[in-house]
């Protein structure tokens, strides 16, 4: 049992080693910041800092649903972007097999991507809306 402990650590000092100094090292960081790190008081010590812009208005900000719609469908095509670029590198390999498969592939995202725009789900704006027709003077108004 002691020689199986033994061989343990022997095989993997080097990961214990590791550990140790990767948390020697975050306490010293921290200590160090706390330290040497200035204080700050005052009335803007508890203000958000985002990139040297004061924070106007609320945190709560209400989006469209179509904002994310849109931010759902670009990481959906994006990961599927992913996928052809894998088959793009193995397209030697997998012969006409995967090149029918890729085909299929990109008709099912070119079918969702026209429902999409079917259904409205890529419009930003919103739709314009048609004033009736002003009649020529002396006329009847158009119906």
């Amino acid at each position: 049992m002691t020689e199986q402990i033994s061989q343990g650590i022997a095989q993997n000092w080097a990961i214990g080693l590791f550990v140790v100094a990767v948390l020697g090292l975050c306490v010293f960081m921290i200590g160090a910041s706390s330290l040497l790190g200035g204080r700050s008081r005052g009335v803007s010590r508890n203000l958000p800092f985002e990139s040297g812009i004061i924070g106007t208005g609320s945190a709560r900000q209400r989006f469209s649903v179509k904002f994310y719609l849109v931010a759902m469908l670009f990481v959906i095509f994006d990961i599927e972007a992913v996928f052809l670029f894998a088959w793009a590198v193995a397209v030697e390999e997998t012969g006409w097999p995967g090149f029918w498969g890729a085909a299929v592939f990109i008709f099912i995202l070119l079918a969702g991507l026209l429902y999409d725009s079917r259904v409205g789900a890529l419009d930003w704006a919103p739709r314009r809306r048609h004033k009736p027709a002003v009649p020529a003077s002396g006329s009847k108004p158009v119906q």
